[in-house]
């Protein structure tokens, strides 16, 4: 168990230096653009957050947290690289409930000469903790300092 949730993946030093600027980026602009302000704006959040069809609207401030959640304890566990895969996935799940269950019936990309919303955005964060889940956090990471192996691993 220790290792599905504390592999870092690669230590290979070019490679994790990619991996780590990957993760505090994109771990950066998720935490301050997304997940602090939903907290700050919680109270007018609330009652108008998206709630899949199965769910009755009155779940809206259950959504609203876990998606805060998702957005700002996953995220800061990416930066930090601590569980970076499970944290990844949960934050991947919340970008694929807001990509196609939230913005379903909208583009992918941006139309001009109106920017309306579309789906092009959470597939990008998609698409990046889907690379944090596959190579891991690296060895710039915490979970590199929690699993040591004693061996060397060929990639």
């Amino acid at each position: 168990m220790k290792r599905f949730f504390f592999d870092c993946g690669t230590r290979d030093i070019t490679a994790s230096t990619g991996l780590l600027v990957l993760r505090v980026l994109t771990g950066l602009m998720l935490l301050v653009g997304h997940g602090i302000p939903k907290i700050k704006h919680y109270s007018t959040l609330k009652d108008i957050f998206y709630v899949p069809d199965f769910l009755p609207q009155t779940w809206a401030p259950a959504c609203l947290t876990a998606c805060i959640g998702a957005e700002v304890l996953g995220s800061a566990l990416v930066i930090i690289g601590l569980a970076s895969r499970p944290a990844a996935f949960v934050v991947g799940f919340c970008m694929v409930i807001a990509g196609f269950g939230m913005r379903g019936p909208t583009p992918w990309f941006e139309t001009l000469p109106t920017l309306v919303e579309n789906k092009e955005l959470p597939v990008v964060y998609l698409i990046t903790m889907m690379s944090i889940i596959l190579a891991g956090a690296g060895a710039f990471s915490l979970d590199a300092n929690i699993f040591r192996e004693k061996r060397s691993r060929r990639w």
